[in-house]
């Protein structure tokens, strides 16, 4: 579900133990104004009652199934009956050296016989599976769909991929349609399972009816970004500072280590006298999105402004208030 959608769950009664059933009841993209996504009914089953623990994830009316554990419980993972199905399966973690959300994308006519030969690689502490509850998916769908997770999750760039190409497989038009289907359901589900591989982040949209962007200037130079559902996005061709300010070093230490990162994975380059974001960019709250335009610490609920000027502090008390 990406970012600028309404996702409203609710937890239905009376639901056994180990059992949530959630409703997706509206997923709305309010700068398009129009729904993306039909209203769902998830079912969660807790195997141990943890919900970071095994689990296994429904949706009704939907012959899919997905089930995900971390990787302590990777071997009863493995064992389930769903692991001797085909099927795709993902896994995330954080690369050792770089620090980057990492994932790798498979799929395997029987999972666990694939899956198993994953245990040599470092980064990944959480795997997902989805298989078909009719076991009806055959070789060319499951490369068909991990080709089509692959190509989507290298265009959201959330995550480094550990795997960057896919064969794919070509489809007679009507299995093309299930499948795209299918995969309609495994970006549903991947939020509630924890993953954020396929949320994109917030595209810029420059016609005149968006009056939602935010704007931060410093030193003649400015950014635009916007509020998203897990953060705060910087738009691609904003600008920030190119030297940080002379306290940065000592009181700032995280934003200056940030700002590294950023210049070294290609996300910050020098244009003229200033960097440019080479993409959207998400961080964790407006503060830490403007610490890194400004070179330094800032208050990003004042420091980001709409085009009336008001600060995003201002903007938000006015909602809560109407």
């Amino acid at each position: 579900m990406s970012s600028g959608f309404s996702f409203i769950a609710a937890r239905a009664g009376g639901a056994r133990q180990g059992i949530e059933e959630f409703h997706i009841l509206n997923m709305f993209d309010h700068k398009k104004g129009r729904c993306n996504m039909p209203a769902a009914t998830i079912r969660l089953f807790l195997i141990h009652g943890d919900p970071k623990r095994l689990r296994t994830a429904e949706i009704s009316n939907w012959n899919g199934k997905a089930f995900a554990a971390p990787r302590t419980e990777f071997d009863l993972f493995l064992k389930r009956e769903e692991g001797g199905q085909s099927g795709v399966y993902i896994l995330t973690g954080t690369h050792p050296d770089t620090e980057a959300p990492t994932a790798y994308i498979g799929e395997a006519e029987v999972l666990r016989d694939r899956m198993k030969a994953h245990k040599d690689k470092e980064f990944w502490v959480q795997a997902i599976a989805f298989v078909s509850k009719d076991e009806n998916l055959t070789k060319a769908h499951i490369r068909f769909l991990e080709g089509r997770l692959i190509t989507e999750a290298q265009q959201i760039g959330r995550f480094t991929l550990d795997n960057g190409q896919a064969s794919g497989s070509k489809l007679p038009e009507s299995d093309r349609a299930d499948m795209e289907v299918f995969l309609d359901k495994i970006r549903q589900l991947l939020p509630v399972l924890g993953s954020e591989l396929l949320t994109p982040i917030v595209k810029h949209e420059t016609s005149a009816k968006s009056t939602g962007d935010l704007t931060c200037t410093i030193k003649g130079l400015e950014a635009k970004g916007n509020r998203t559902s897990t953060g705060f996005v910087v738009y691609a061709d904003s600008h920030a500072v190119l030297k940080e300010r002379p306290s940065a070093a000592k009181q700032h230490a995280m934003v200056v280590e940030n700002r590294k990162k950023l210049v070294s994975n290609g996300t910050l380059v020098q244009d003229g006298d200033h960097y440019r974001f080479t993409k959207n960019t998400e961080f964790s709250s407006p503060s830490a999105a403007a610490a890194v335009v400004h070179g330094g610490g800032a208050n990003g609920l004042l420091v980001w402004k709409d085009r009336r000027g008001r600060p995003l502090k201002e903007i938000e008390e006015e909602g809560s208030n109407n």
